[in-house]
């Protein structure tokens, strides 16, 4: 249903019965470049068991710089980086991971861990088979900054900048509630609480995964503490500033979530939470230890949120320490004012300066 006010769509998804495993759709068919409207087509390039690799074809002849964002495989849909995605694509050639519900995955394609988000990285680079700028958020600036690593480590082509937004590479800093529960919790605790199998009546039957529903209550909880707080999801709900509101409301997309692989779930809590692997240095892909100080030719750019209560200030900048091999003058750190987690990639802050960011 279209909502001619922000507010009523912003209500309406938060009275709405949870939106789960239901994909909302990016909605992205057309773009505005020069003065004309230019149709836009989502176009597969590659099919993976849990992702897809996306083109964002548009019906015009334009030499503009090659960008893959890597979306977070955090439990929300692709369709949350909708504001990225459209302020990308006015002057980019867009592409993009669009990563599946693990309930439709039958057990028989196998697991995915953290390497294997890894490798799903790696290969995406490769079959874009151009120079790209790498974009990663929240979730996936760990993976994106490992095949940076290891794909500069082989002497392959590695991407010509980086930029993570809001990631947590090193939670230590400045812990947030959501790493301080992380930490405090022990990996047998998530599995005996937050795991549970797909059932039946589902092509992923059988299949462990963190359900849907697990993540739409933290999420529901969070959102309970900015609106009595003042935090960031007040003036989303109050005032929606998304490029298409009406149509695409922000917390529509932002309650809209999908079961994400246990393993990978798992092993993300270990890694990231529990063992600090990468800023320790004791990150391994398949037995190989990753080494961010390979990277000597990609440059790095570092997004933070003043206000973010996800991953704090700090905890995507420490990328620089890890990077030590890139030269000063291919570095950049941007810290937005005003904004929390989200305001750095959805928003009117985000379109009118994020976007310049990126390949600046």
């Amino acid at each position: 249903m279209r909502y001619a006010s922000p507010l009523l769509a912003s209500w309406a998804a938060i009275c709405e019965p949870a939106r789960l495993n239901r994909r909302p759709e990016i909605g992205l068919s057309w773009t505005q470049i020069c003065g004309r409207a230019i149709p836009i087509t989502q176009r597969p390039l590659v099919e993976k068991p849990f992702c897809r690799l996306v083109r964002l074809d548009r019906d015009v002849r334009r030499d503009d710089p090659c960008v893959l964002v890597v979306a977070p495989l955090s439990g929300h849909f692709s369709a949350l980086l909708r504001d990225l995605l459209a302020a990308l694509v006015q002057d980019h050639d867009v592409y993009f991971t669009d990563w599946t519900d693990a309930r439709e995955i039958p057990v028989d394609r196998g697991s995915f861990d953290v390497a294997e988000n890894i490798a799903y990285v790696i290969d995406f680079i490769r079959r874009v088979e151009r120079p790209l700028h790498l974009v990663a958020l929240c979730q996936s600036a760990m993976p994106a900054l490992a095949a940076t690593a290891l794909l500069a480590e082989r002497g392959n082509t590695a991407p010509q900048t980086l930029t993570l937004i809001s990631g947590m590479l090193d939670p230590r800093i400045d812990p947030t509630r959501i790493g301080r529960l992380a930490q405090h919790r022990s990996l047998a605790w998530f599995e005996r609480n937050a795991i549970a199998a797909v059932p039946a009546g589902y092509a992923g039957e059988g299949r462990l995964v963190y359900p849907a529903g697990v993540q739409h209550a933290a999420l529901m909880t969070y959102l309970a503490r900015h609106l009595a707080t003042g935090g960031e999801m007040l003036d989303k709900v109050l005032y929606d500033d998304g490029e298409d509101a009406a149509d695409q409301p922000f917390l529509e997309l932002y309650l809209s979530v999908m079961d994400l692989p246990a393993a990978f779930f798992l092993d993300t809590v270990k890694l990231v939470f529990h063992e600090f692997a990468l800023p320790k240095h004791r990150l391994l892909w398949h037995g190989e230890r990753v080494d961010p100080a390979a990277i000597t030719k990609t440059a790095l750019m570092t997004v933070e949120g003043e206000h973010d209560d996800v991953s704090a200030p700090g905890q995507t900048r420490i990328a620089h320490d890890l990077c030590r091999s890139i030269p000063q003058c291919r570095r950049m750190h941007y810290l937005q004012t005003g904004v929390g987690h989200f305001g750095t990639f959805h928003g009117r802050v985000w379109r009118n300066s994020g976007n310049d960011l990126i390949d600046a």
